[in-house]
């Protein structure tokens, strides 16, 4: 009888420690785990995200990581960080592929004639589509000439994309002209419209804005990159 209780006991045994070797790992430990390697836990701080959160912006110290679907990369982008504006981060396709790209529009400038925005695209992989900043447009596409035709008026003449341009435009008969040019840079809007990127670049005549150059961009498929498609020359209205 004794045998046959040390025989059961044994196999009482055998069976739980089977039974505990068949069971899960906590699950409680295993998601502590994943959390602790997740991109979200990362010694940075979150500044921006897609709407269903696909692609985040964190800042960290003097640059910024990006991290679309789980992947991360840091970019040394201009993030000021003290603008007032946060980044604004999209999931679009804007490259007509049908795969999203990360679109992120960051206020680098703000001030009294100043206000400035940078975009970066970014597609799933983590490469940065070459989006064409102001200054090259205005070297490449854009001409101008200003002359004061009389005491209030100044006369602005050039090309856009080779569409030539004409504006008057009523100034104070004591402004002394000291350019001959248009002068760029003081404001560079960029918003997205229709997946299309566009880019309002006001034009200046010290010290007074005189019309706006309204951009839109497109996607060379053959270079990888965008480039401009249309320009639209505006007078700011007086």
């Amino acid at each position: 009888m004794k045998k046959e209780i040390g025989t059961l006991l044994l196999l009482s045994t055998v069976i739980f420690s089977g039974c505990q070797s068949d069971q899960k790992d906590d699950p409680t430990e295993e998601r502590i785990s994943k959390e602790a390697h997740s991109p979200t836990h990362i010694d940075a701080t979150l500044i921006g995200a897609s709407d269903h959160k696909e692609v985040k912006l964190y800042k960290n110290g003097e640059s910024v990581k990006l991290e679309i679907n789980g992947k991360v990369k840091d970019f040394n982008w201009n993030n000021p960080g003290d603008t007032g504006t946060e980044p604004q981060v999209f999931y679009i396709d804007m490259t007509e592929d049908g795969k999203e790209e990360a679109v992120i529009i960051i206020q680098t400038g703000r001030g009294t004639g100043l206000d400035n925005y940078d975009i970066h695209i970014v597609d799933q992989d983590l490469q940065e589509i070459k989006v064409p900043h102001y200054e090259e447009i205005v070297a490449q596409h854009i001409e101008s000439n200003v002359v004061k035709k009389d005491h209030e008026t100044l006369t602005i003449t050039g090309q856009a994309l080779g569409k030539e341009y004409h504006l008057d435009y009523h100034v104070d008969p004591e402004l002394e002209l000291q350019q001959d040019e248009l002068g760029f840079g003081g404001i560079t809007i960029y918003y997205l419209e229709n997946q299309k990127i566009k880019l309002t670049l006001a034009a200046s005549v010290f010290p007074i804005n005189v019309a706006d150059f309204h951009i839109t961009y497109k996607f060379d498929h053959t270079k990888n990159e965008f480039m401009v498609d249309q320009i639209k020359v505006a007078p700011i209205q007086q």
